[in-house]
Formats: C-alpha cells, structure tokens, sequence
C-alpha cells in the first residue's frame, strides 16, 4: 500500500527532528573517525613549502607531528591572503590554521589560539643603501609597505599614536617574501617582518639590513574557531606541552633556523659572484657526478664550495687539494690519477660522499644521515661515530643531528676525547662546515630557480640525497 503524501512529508519532518536532537560528534572524533586532519597555511620559508623531495617548512613539521600523535593523515591547503585564511578558520571550513600566526588582542576576539610554541619580535627591514633608520620618525618618509590585515599593521597602528606622521601601504598580494625582495631591489624602502622570516631570507639578499625591533616578543600559535566544542583545541595544547616537554620542540626549531643565524650574511654578495661567474665552468661535471651518484648535484656544488670555493688550485695546509680537497689517499682509493684535474675531483668526491652516506643505516632521518655524511666528509667517518656514542652516552639522541653537533666539539677536549676510539678530532669544524653547506646550497637552489622563473615565488628548501 502507498503512503500518502502527507504522511511521507510527516516523517521526514520526523527524521529532521531527530537528526537536530542527535548529540554531534565532538570535533576531535570527528577528525580521528574519518582519519584526517585539514590545516591551513601559506607558502613561506618558516611555513610550508615543496621542497625536492615533498612538503617542508616548519609549521608543516610540526603539525605533521600532531597529525601523526592523532593516527591521522594530514590534508594540507594554503591561502597567502591573511583576511581570507582567519575567515575559513573562523567560518569552520578547516580544522585549524598552522600559519606562524603571531597572537594579537584584535584576533583573541573572534580566534582561539593554542599554547605557544615560538616567539617571534616584528623588525623594520631597510636596504644598506640608504642611512639606518634609528627610531621610526626616520622612516616616516620613505615608502613602506606591509602584509594587509598582519600582525605588522596592528602593531603600525599602534605606534602612529606617538609618530602620527607615520605612514604606510597594506599589499594584499604579496607575502613577506616577496616585500623583503623589493626592499632588497630598492623599489620600497622599508618593511615589517618577523623575525624568522628575516633570519632565513637574508641569506638571499645581502643588501638587506634590520634597522630595529618594533615590538617586544611575540608569541606564535595556531589558530581554531570559537565555534564548536574545543577537544581538538585541548588535544592541540596537550600535544604541544609534550612536544616542549619532550625536548622535540627545541630540536626542530634548532633544525631549522640555527644553521641560518650561524651563517656570515656578507659573504653572500661574494658566494653569488661566484654563482655567476665560475660556476658555470663546473656545472656540468657536478651534474654528472649527481647522476652517477644518485646526489643533488646543487648539494654536490654547495660542498665544493664550502671546501674551496670552486678552485681547482686550492690547496690547504694539510696538503687536501683539488675543488673537492680530496686527500692523495683518498684519491688513490677511488681511483682518481690526478685530484687537482676539476671532472676527476668532483668525480670522486661525489663517489666518497655516496659511500659515506651509505655507511648509515637506512633507518635514520634522511636529513640527519645527511647531515652526518656531510660532517663525515669533513672530520671523518670515525670522528662522526664517536660524536654519536658520547652524544649517547650524555643521554642525547646517536640519530639526531641537533644532538650530535652539540657532542662534535667535545673531541676537543682531553677527558673526552682520550676515551674515544679515534682520539682527538677539531670538533668544532665541521658543525660549522655543515651549518655553511646547508646555507650555500639554499642560496644557490634559489638563485637558479630564480634565474629560470623570474616571476615565482621561492621559498629555501633544504638539499636531500
């Protein structure tokens, strides 16, 4: 028998009701129930960005980190426009915002942001060409320009009271990126910009000057709705404190950032001349060896750089010579004739690296076995070994590189390194080798890329066999 219409009308009406009453899932079930988690970011160096080898940046690391403390997969979306990204956080359309978002009073009112995990201080950018500003009645007039709706503009607003000459253009386009560019190009004459953001962009523009903070540490978080129920927000927090607690926190911001500030901004007008000019001469040997060796051959580039600045006359004190400074030993067992001929070098420098590389275990992060290949070439194979049990030993991590670089100095010292099986090792040496690679290869990633697409966006990505 048919039902009647009103009666289906009836019911489903009686469905609606029911459906409304349900009590909702609260949202951190949700998320682990369909298995994913969705943040939103922006493309920068300090946030996320597609490197040679997948997704990179900071935030992304560590939001990758909560996604895998939930079981979940992470769904990554971006938005470079601040007022839309807090609007899609605000409006639910994502889980949270991962944004290196700094936590204003004017956001608290319709945001809820988590425990902090860096901070940050807002600097003016200036370029060298022009006199330091000393106050911010200096930069009253000069053009600035800054990101539209920041953290930077409150913070503007804020200190026109006592500089009401103060002026300035909100771009709605452009991130911090590309304003540090135009500063460095002198078509704007200041910025705002946090200052990580700041660390890792100066190596790319040697011009680029900080003429002071404008504001007291700042502190970073992410970004949730203040609608729904705050489980996921909890759960957020709960996971930063063990991230802190843990040591994990201070490791990675350690990895990303700590080879920047190490790192002599001057010599990048020197190191780009080089690009230019003597590079070329070179490219196609370390393109070669990259693809014999399955290596990036920019990474190859940034090591022969580092050991002698693309000269294949170099020789050092202790009698390595060559472009890649390969002993006579060395060069003999890879069956290299003549080390100071540039293809021959770079030809067995690139076979020792792999060979080093592949005497660490595969269970190791890639970039931590890197980084203690590139040391290894440096100091050596057994030196690098020693660094890891005494790194061991003092209750650090033999598999991480943050932990190990901190033990590498200590085969200076006689009560350390006399228990060692190699002995006494310039320590040292090559914690900064690796800090100074790390820097030439980002410096030269993004020439090149710029150089083949001028109108793109670059971020730093960090080099990976």
């Amino acid at each position: 028998m048919r039902k009647s219409l009103p009666y289906m009308a009836g019911l489903s009406l009686i469905l609606i009701v029911l459906n409304a009453c349900a009590p909702q899932k609260p949202a951190l079930q949700h998320i682990q129930d369909a298995g994913v988690l969705h943040v939103l970011t922006r493309n920068a160096a300090t946030t996320y960005f597609t490197g040679p080898h997948g997704a990179e940046g900071f935030e992304y690391d560590l939001v990758k980190a909560f996604a895998d403390h939930l079981g979940v997969t992470l769904k990554i979306s971006t938005e470079d426009n601040l007022n839309n990204m807090l609007a899609k956080v605000q409006e639910g359309d994502v889980d949270f915002a991962a944004a290196g978002l700094t936590v204003t009073s004017e956001r608290e009112k319709t945001l809820r942001f988590s425990d902090s995990y860096q901070s940050i201080t807002q600097q003016l950018v200036y370029n060298r060409s022009i006199p330091r500003p000393k106050t911010m009645d200096d930069a009253i007039e000069g053009m600035m320009e800054v990101i539209a709706n920041s953290s930077h503009v409150e913070k503007l607003k804020e200190l026109k009271v006592k500089h009401p000459r103060l002026s300035w253009d909100e771009n709605e386009d452009a991130g911090t990126t590309e304003l540090l560019m135009l500063v460095a190009e002198n078509l704007i004459d200041f910025t705002i910009a946090d200052s990580n953001e700041v660390l890792l962009t100066r190596r790319f523009h040697p011009k680029l000057r900080v003429a002071f903070n404008i504001s007291k540490p700042q502190k970073l978080a992410w970004a949730f709705s203040k609608t729904g129920d705050n489980s996921l927000y909890l759960e957020a927090n709960k996971f930063l404190a063990s991230y802190k607690k843990s040591g994990e926190l201070a490791q990675l911001i350690k990895r990303h950032y700590e080879h920047a500030s190490k790192y002599d901004y001057a010599g990048t007008s020197y190191y780009l001349g080089h690009v230019r000019y003597r590079l070329p001469r070179y490219q196609e040997f370390f393109e070669r060896a990259g693809e014999i060796n399955d290596l990036d051959w920019q990474l190859l580039a940034a090591i022969a750089y580092q050991e002698s600045h693309w000269n294949p006359r170099a020789v050092s004190p202790t009698g390595v010579r060559g472009i890649m400074m390969l002993t006579n030993a060395t060069a003999k067992d890879l069956g290299i004739k003549d080390r100071t001929i540039p293809e021959e070098s770079i030809k067995g420098g690139s076979k020792y690296i792999r060979q080093l590389y592949e005497k660490f275990s595969d269970d190791l992060n890639d970039k931590d076995r890197l980084w203690f290949t590139l040391a290894s070439y440096n100091v050596g194979f057994g030196h690098l070994q020693d660094a890891r049990i005494i790194t061991k030993n003092n209750g650090g991590n033999p598999d991480k590189w943050v932990d190990v670089k901190e033990s590498l100095p200590l085969l200076q010292r006689k009560r350390w390194y006399k228990k060692t099986r190699f002995g006494y090792a310039r320590g040292s040496e090559p914690v900064k080798y690796v800090e100074n690679i790390r820097s030439y290869y980002d410096i030269l990633h993004w020439h090149l890329a710029k150089e083949s697409n001028p109108t793109e966006k670059m971020a730093y990505v960090s080099p990976a066999l």
